[in-house]
């Protein structure tokens, strides 16, 4: 059956990346087809297990379900390069693939981030103006979310670069929450504009003199106040700073399940506080933000956690709805050609006053300025 008649979102799914393989993943695809009963979905990888993962979930005749059989799978310690070179069909790959050739909108993965990330790059290639593609997540703030990205795809980051990931991350706020003209800002050791390293103090630079609505620097705790709707940094810097989050918000999490299961009059207290703990564990949960898009691509593709749970998995799905209904590709495309003109007329004139720096620097050190050696 042509699943590309009826104009419905067709999701691609790695079904043998992540840790738990096929099984949790065809429970995920249960919970997705239960919320959005029109959507299709291909299971790319091992037939045979993905038929028994099928059959246990009552999905095995699910006429939105289709599955592309591969005999090869990307283990989580394969190295990107050699992914390329010697694995041309695994589950990853060919999903990816699925997408490039049109057979599907949108790819799911929770293998190997290197290798989506270079396979992705390699498949796919970048959008007009994009570089390199850039991790971005929402992780929940005082207000609502906050679209954060580079989250480690790239360590080391130009100006030019900081300055494509503030664009792509206001496009995908503005698609995706309906922000017009989402504040900006760019994630610095400090507030003030004498703070951090040249390549964020040339990036800020940049990024004022964009179109884009910037804020200034933020902190790290601005990541949750809610003062601000995008946070574009290095990959480095974004990688280590999530991480931190979630190391404290599991430390939280154990110290309060240590000292309300302590004694009797602790468990009384936290029969009386759980509607109140159940809330804010809610907003905070990390699997309702399960799914980070990989941005910067001529196509989607999100990037799951490789220790996600149906449910959270099944969050990465709709998030990969959301984004084909969205035509996200589309929109960072436009809005990078509304911004190009602006945008390299700012880096030409950046660069031209750096090269006038530079010769007046040379003249002042120059025999002919007063200075000779004696």
């Amino acid at each position: 059956m042509d699943k590309r008649l009826d104009n419905k979102p067709v999701i691609a799914i790695d079904a043998m990346g992540g840790d738990a393989g096929p099984e949790t993943i065809v429970s995920a695809v249960r919970l997705a087809l239960k919320r959005a009963p029109d959507i299709h979905l291909i299971l790319v990888g091992d037939q045979t297990r993905i038929q028994q993962a099928l059959q246990a979930n009552k999905l095995a005749n699910h006429t939105q379900i289709t599955v592309r059989h591969t005999t090869e799978v990307i283990l989580s310690d394969d190295s990107p390069a050699s992914v390329l070179r010697n694995k041309k069909d695994s589950s990853m790959r060919v999903a990816i693939e699925l997408v490039a050739g049109g057979e599907a909108d949108a790819c799911v993965s929770a293998g190997n981030t290197g290798a989506l990330m270079g396979l992705a790059r390699y498949v796919l290639k970048m959008l007009p103006g994009i570089d390199r593609p850039a991790i971005c997540t929402t992780v929940p703030n005082k207000f609502g979310r906050i679209h954060w990205l580079d989250l480690g795809a790239n360590v080391d980051s130009s100006a030019e670069q900081l300055l494509q990931f503030a664009v792509m991350g206001s496009a995908l706020c503005t698609v995706v929450d309906g922000i017009d003209r989402p504040e900006v800002a760019l994630l610095n050791i400090g507030s003030e504009a004498i703070k951090g390293n040249e390549q964020v103090k040339k990036a800020a630079e940049l990024i004022q003199a964009s179109p884009l609505n910037y804020i200034g620097f933020a902190e790290g705790n601005d990541i949750y106040n809610g003062k601000v709707d995008v946070i574009a940094c290095d990959g480095f810097v974004g990688n280590v700073a999530l991480k931190t989050s979630e190391g404290l918000a599991h430390l939280i999490g154990d110290l309060l399940k240590e000292n309300f299961t302590r004694n009797l009059l602790t468990r009384l207290a936290a029969i009386i506080s759980l509607p109140v703990l159940r809330r804010v564990t809610g907003k905070i949960d990390p699997g309702k933000y399960n799914g980070a898009s990989l941005l910067g691509l001529n196509g989607i593709v999100i990037k799951s956690h490789g220790s996600a749970d149906a449910q959270s998995f099944a969050n990465a799905i709709r998030i990969a709805e959301l984004e084909v209904q969205k035509q996200l590709p589309s929109r960072i495309r436009e809005l990078l050609a509304n911004y190009q003109q602006s945008i390299e007329a700012v880096v030409a004139q950046k660069a031209e006053a750096e090269a006038s720096q530079a010769v007046e620097q040379t003249a002042t050190l120059s025999p002919s300025s007063g200075f000779t050696n004696k």
